[in-house]
């Protein structure tokens, strides 16, 4: 079995030959460990580690592209840019989370009817990078590999559009707004994935971003969750759905979600991923309530891999994963986030090799209990 075989079967709520492995390594930490001399410059992290899944991102989801992005101010390690939603913005060179929002264009309806929305409404293919997808559709065709299409979800679109602030005050005062940008993003993102997968393939999976959560609450209720945003969560999880592409749906989110678990699922969400320790998140809680309808994809505390412990990476693993693994739970092995810097590379290896055949262990001691 390979890993787009291996990974089609976890969406699928079937039990795997092994437990399929990720890992989403920071920029700063690609190239920390291709400074000690484990990766070569350039070398792809999937073939390296023997990952089962690969990703290819985005469309471009800005507004004017004719604007541009104009340098308001710059020095030696940062820069003010103006981007083409009319957002400013601080960049960060010297930081992974490199940018930090400092004002909006889009404050009013009035604003994102004028600066923005008909920007959305035609297809444009200059959002589309056809090239680079073609690039890892190929590469992974080649390495029977699995390739999620991967993009941000409206909340997460709104949210850069708007700030967090703005779009919060919205959906209590203004529902009716944030419902039309909802739907608007998902359709604009349905067109253009349509000519992306006609003309350059299907992927084996199609992954969202939507970061709902805060520590122990999500930014919104469950009744609000299905007002507003479920209606385009319904567009883009039914297209991925169509005969035509046929393709399961993994949805990201950090922070704490557990609420809105059951929109997501009715709206036709097939894998939850991410699954924040920290925020409050508990992947064995969520196996059990849902766990017949999902599969999850993370949950592996991204602060005990920055401890690079072995035992104690061991240790939650056991804690928290192999109660899953034991119930024949869908499961792909992850961190809770990513991998920053702090994270070693020996520690990857370790993920990948011994954690992983720990994991898959516990896949074949279910077979053996079968039989």
């Amino acid at each position: 079995m390979n890993g787009k075989k291996r990974v089609s079967d976890v969406l699928s709520l079937r039990e795997p030959d092994r437990t399929p492995v990720c890992l989403s390594p920071w920029k700063s930490t690609i190239k920390k460990w291709t400074s000690e001399g484990f990766l070569q410059p350039g070398e792809d992290i999937v073939k390296h580690f023997d990952l089962d899944i690969r990703f290819h991102d985005f469309i471009n989801t800005k507004g004017n592209l004719e604007a541009g992005e104009k340098i308001l101010e710059q020095t030696c390690d940062t820069q003010v840019i103006l981007n083409e939603n009319g957002a400013t913005i601080k960049r960060f060179t010297d930081r992974e989370a490199g940018e930090q929002y400092i004002d909006y264009a889009v404050k009013t309806r009035k604003d994102w009817e004028n600066l923005i929305k008909p920007y959305l409404l035609n297809i444009d293919q200059r959002r589309i990078p056809f090239e680079a997808y073609e690039s890892k559709f190929k590469t992974s065709l080649e390495d029977h590999v699995f390739l999620f299409w991967r993009g941000p979800a409206p909340f997460e679109l709104m949210r850069s559009l708007c700030g967090h602030e703005t779009l919060l005050m919205a959906m209590a005062m203004d529902p009716d707004w944030v419902k039309d940008m909802v739907i608007t993003y998902a359709e604009f993102t349905v067109k253009h994935l349509e000519i992306l997968f006609a003309e350059s393939g299907l992927p084996d999976g199609i992954f969202f971003f939507e970061d709902m959560g805060l520590k122990e609450k999500p930014f919104f209720s469950p009744e609000m969750y299905d007002k507003i945003m479920k209606p385009g969560h319904k567009i883009l999880f039914d297209f991925a759905h169509t005969a035509s592409v046929s393709k399961k749906v993994t949805v990201h989110s950090c922070g704490y979600v557990e609420p809105l678990l059951p929109g997501l699922i009715e709206a036709g969400m097939d894998c939850l991923q991410g699954l924040e320790v920290k925020a409050g998140m508990n992947l064995n809680k969520i196996f059990k309530q849902y766990g017949d309808k999902i599969a999850l994809f993370g949950g592996l505390d991204a602060r005990i891999l920055m401890s690079n412990d072995f035992d104690k990476i061991k240790a939650a693993a056991i804690e928290h994963i192999f109660p899953v693994l034991k119930q024949k739970g869908a499961y792909i092995l992850h961190s809770d986030h990513s991998e920053p810097p702090q994270v070693e590379y020996q520690t990857a290896v370790y993920i990948v090799n011994d954690l992983r055949k720990a994991c898959s262990q516990q896949l074949d001691n279910n077979l053996k209990e079968e039989r």
